[in-house]
């Protein structure tokens, strides 16, 4: 059974904003000056690593907008949009399949968005003959090779078709089965295409079906919330991701269409978080961490026991050794030890995709201090733990000296009871998982250089 502890007063007194650490450093600290000969640098020193692949595709496309959401999306209802922009990414995949070993297996692949099923089952189809041409794929169904649905798009043969592709998981947009929230947020979405794309992914034997909610969005109370709980886990999901929406309409314009005075309160919002919690691991499922929660059969959950979790553009992954490859506007990438993000609008992507270049706007090459502190919240963000003996055999350092200052902000959250602090480790206490992402910000040397730094609220 998982332990896990609400106390109000902690959360309120660590109530502030910061990294979710899908990457370490994070996006903020890319800059221009990382461009293609760097990225060739790493491609090499990946080579001789020599280290299994991951693939990560963006479609941008979406048919209709939802108001919450403050990813790079276009949004259009003319379908012919997506050929050139596939076109361009398979000479990206041309590209960048010449500087990776052949031998190199894909163990991961992700197709998001977007609207990943907006293209045609044939741009389907042809994008993953294209991406066998120029990688080596797994045939024997062992990879862990993933998709985004939304089930309002999708039909039982879109699913028996992405199966035959090679797909093994899938992920379902739900955020909220409320009637009123759904219309508040410009999606609506019945149970029933829910269940049917479910239904359709269990009798194509999908390995993993992971459903996403989202707490805080307008015209949500706690008992509607409850009731869209219920509802899920009448699916009985493999995986649960519940998210905090960030209402920042300053940066994204969809969000301007959402009124700020329907949104429910900072009191509101911690109940729904804490009974939707306490609801899910009554039902039997593993907090993973992070908004995340899996059944115990799952990978995500075995990865955890076993520490092989990991933490990736994607949210957690249980293949930690893989070099990530982005493909397509704005996706991110993490080669050897460095993270780099290609342009973000087609045009451009486009222009610099036919002149024979890869389409890099910005990046960062990692210090070895950064892959140091890296691992550090890698560990203590997947496992609530970390061993100071493990650190000190992989970068040949004497961790109490090194973190000094750390260790005492350390301290401070012993006392508080949200950590256990020896001469040994860390380990993360019930009163603490909920504020993880507060612990690893202690290790996080660019919020002490920059604390003007806009992030989501850790809880």
């Amino acid at each position: 059974m998982t332990e896990l502890v609400f106390n109000n007063d902690l959360i309120k007194k660590y109530d502030k904003s910061g990294p979710r650490y899908t990457s370490y450093p994070t996006a903020i600290q890319f800059t221009e000056e990382f461009g293609e000969e760097d990225y060739y640098k790493q491609v090499k020193l990946s080579n001789e690593r020599n280290t299994p692949l991951s693939l990560y595709f963006h479609i941008p496309f979406c048919d209709t907008i939802c108001y919450y959401c403050g990813c790079n999306k276009i949004v259009t209802k003319n379908r012919n949009h997506a050929q050139p922009y596939l076109e361009a990414v398979y000479k990206e995949l041309a590209m960048q399949g010449e500087l990776f070993k052949a031998t190199r297996i894909v163990n991961q692949l992700h197709w998001g968005g977007g609207t990943p099923t907006f293209i045609s089952h044939d741009q389907m189809t042809e994008l993953m003959q294209q991406t066998r041409k120029h990688f080596t794929l797994l045939d024997d169904d062992s990879g862990e090779y993933s998709i985004e649905l939304d089930p309002r798009e999708v039909t039982t043969a879109s699913v028996n078709l992405l199966r035959k592709l090679g797909f093994n998981r899938i992920s379902l947009g739900v955020q909220d089965f409320n009637p009123k929230v759904q219309q508040a947020v410009n999606r609506i979405q019945s149970f029933k295409e829910t269940r049917d794309v479910i239904l359709a992914a269990r009798k194509n034997e999908f390995h993993s079906i992971s459903l996403d909610l989202i707490y805080g969005l307008p015209l949500q109370t706690v008992a509607s919330f409850n009731e869209t709980v219920d509802k899920v886990l009448e699916l009985e999901p493999d995986r649960l991701s519940v998210f905090n929406y960030a209402h920042l309409p300053e940066m994204f314009k969809t969000q301007r269409q959402i009124n700020s005075a329907d949104l429910p309160s900072a009191e509101d919002k911690l109940t729904i978080l804490q009974q939707v919690t306490n609801k899910l691991i009554d039902a039997g499922y593993e907090y993973i961490g992070m908004d995340h929660f899996a059944k115990p059969t799952d990978e995500l959950a075995i990865a955890q026991k076993e520490r092989k979790l990991y933490r990736n553009f994607q949210g957690y992954s249980t293949n930690s050794d893989c070099d990530l490859v982005a493909l397509g506007i704005t996706s991110i990438g993490k080669v050897a030890d460095s993270y780099s993000q290609n342009i973000k609008t087609i045009k451009e992507y486009t222009e610099v995709i036919n002149s024979g270049k890869l389409p890099i706007y910005r990046g960062v090459a990692l210090t070895q201090d950064d892959v140091l502190r890296r691992e550090v919240i890698n560990q203590l963000i997947c496992h609530f733990e970390l061993n100071f003996k493990r650190i000190e055999n992989e970068f040949d350092i004497n961790f109490v000296e090194y973190f000094a200052d750390e260790l005492k902000q350390i301290k401070d959250m012993q006392a508080d009871s949200l950590l256990e602090l020896s001469s040994e480790r860390i380990l993360v206490l019930p009163e603490g998982k909920l504020l993880i992402r507060n612990i690893c910000m202690v290790f996080d040397i660019y919020l002490k250089k920059n604390k003007e730094q806009r992030f989501s609220k850790t809880i």
